[in-house]
């Protein structure tokens, strides 16, 4: 195994080079570049020194991490009969994925590798733009571009931006955040004679002639608030500028008690919007739910006890945990075996409980309660073989309460109707329904029959008290008939 040296070409011409790069490709033996197409380049050929390139290994492969894997495969397999020089665009450290290979495999034991200098091309790359990168930069690969990548606060250069497809790749990924007037700067060749700086509106980023291995697309900050609400960080800060001193005195009075009917509400109308199928409401309820996240890490925040962080990492801990099959080796057949690993994953995190029934209770829904303890029940066995028997207890239930409504107390009425409601909730759980969605249908659809009562009122007499019952009985039924697929659809 021969050693493998690597050096950098820097950004531009030749008599850009140290004096030691150059006297290293001088003298080597075997020269092999990664691409041909670079200022350096031809100068050194014209200059009598004998290379080869990898260009044609682009032109067989289709993406281009297969085309750094075979470019290593091939340096390693010609330094087992002899040393070579590996000469790479820029520093062989800054936006190199060939050589971060080759390091991989230096670990591996499989190579020797000698690592030389060279000037990236960060250093014209600033001066051509005339940005202090002290005030926070972010240097991305464009061919592998993401939008969660990218902080609008920071300075963003964009390297590996070869041609007109990445470009448009590049210009769709920035439009999820960014405007589409926002200015982004084309550099091609920085530091070099033929050096140019365009700036164009991000629409128009793809549309550029000139855009080849030598170019860098530079995204500047976005300075005012209100044009960085797509990202996280921003919600962060408006909610802890609500929570300050010089905030909102209504936001800086909430605390965890005070904001948990609004967490309900909210929960609610999200409900609402998924059933109406509007996407545009989802979107406004999906916030006001996010929101009361917010508040309650700023408050935890604020009173010193956790942070949005910690609940990134709680949640993100349990999904992973909880989900073996995905970032683990266990293997799953179904839906339902996913339940049930999630279950015993579940019973082993939690502490030992005294009941099965410990924890299963939600002061904001009784019904829900009901569904949970049944839930917990079923689990262990104790339960109806099917449906029928949750329906022979419900019609027994409810002779019952007939029988306290005719000869009982208002105790004894309470207690048989919550038996009543009970069974009603075991029904649902046989027949997979939310009961709470169930009443939240019925209640929306209560409101919009009598909304038309209200309607019909208001256009003909003009008071309820004008109206017999068999007339708003009427008005009633008119609603049905009228409002039927949109109360099916509530």
């Amino acid at each position: 195994m021969y050693p493998i040296t690597i050096v950098g070409l820097g950004s531009g011409e030749l008599d850009q080079l140290s004096v030691g790069v150059y006297r290293k490709l001088k003298e080597a033996q075997t020269l092999v570049v990664r691409t041909d197409q670079h200022p350096a380049v031809d100068e050194l050929k014209s200059e009598g020194i004998q290379m080869v390139s990898f260009d044609s290994v682009y032109e067989s492969k289709d993406a281009f991490e297969a085309v750094y894997e075979e470019i290593v495969a091939k340096l390693l397999k010609m330094a087992e009969e002899k040393p070579v020089t590996y000469a790479v665009p820029g520093h062989p450290l800054v936006a190199e994925r060939t050589v971060q290979l080759l390091i991989e495999r230096e670990k591996e034991g499989q190579a020797v590798l000698e690592i030389a200098g060279g000037n990236s091309f960060l250093d014209p790359i600033f001066a051509a733009l005339r940005i202090d990168p002290i005030e926070g930069f972010q240097l991305v690969d464009g061919t592998e571009l993401r939008q969660d990548d990218i902080q609008m606060r920071q300075h963003v250069l964009i390297g590996q931006v070869y041609d007109a497809f990445v470009a448009s790749d590049v210009k769709l990924t920035l439009l999820e955040k960014y405007a589409v007037d926002h200015p982004v700067t084309i550099v091609t060749a920085a530091g070099t004679s033929a050096e140019e700086v365009r700036t164009v509106p991000l629409v128009e980023l793809d549309r550029e002639t000139r855009i080849d291995n030598l170019t860098t697309v530079y995204v500047p900050p976005v300075v005012e608030q209100t044009d960085r609400l797509k990202e996280w960080q921003t919600f962060r800060e408006i909610i802890a500028k609500l929570r300050s001193p010089e905030g909102c005195p209504w936001d800086r009075e909430q605390t965890h008690e005070s904001l948990k009917r609004y967490m309900i509400e909210e929960a609610h109308e999200v409900l609402d919007a998924i059933d109406r199928e509007d996407d545009n409401d989802l979107i406004e309820e999906l916030g006001d739910v996010l929101l009361q996240v917010f508040l309650h890490a700023q408050i935890g925040e604020d009173d010193g006890y956790f942070t949005m962080e910690d609940i990134l990492q709680a949640i993100g801990d349990k999904m992973i945990r909880r989900h073996p099959h995905v970032f683990g080796e266990t293997d799953v057949a179904d839906a339902d075996e996913v339940l049930k690993n999630w279950q015993d994953i579940k019973s082993e995190e939690k502490p030992k409980r005294d009941s099965l029934l410990d924890g299963q209770a939600l002061s904001s829904s009784s019904l829900l309660t009901s569904f949970n303890y049944q839930k917990a029940a079923a689990r262990v066995g104790f339960d109806w073989p099917d449906v029928e028997g949750a329906f022979e207890k419900f019609e027994e239930e409810w002779r019952e309460f007939k029988d306290e409504v005719a000869d009982g107390t208002q105790a004894s009425r309470t207690d048989e109707l919550g038996d009543v409601f009970f069974t009603l909730v075991n029904i649902a759980r046989f027949l997979k329904l939310s009961p709470e969605e169930a009443m939240q249908h019925a209640n929306q659809k209560f409101k919009n029959r009598f909304s038309y009562i209200e309607r019909s009122v208001t256009a003909g007499r003009g008071s309820f008290d004008d109206y017999t019952v068999d007339e708003l009985e009427g008005f009633w039924q008119q609603a049905k008939r009228e409002g039927g697929t949109q109360d099916e659809t509530r």
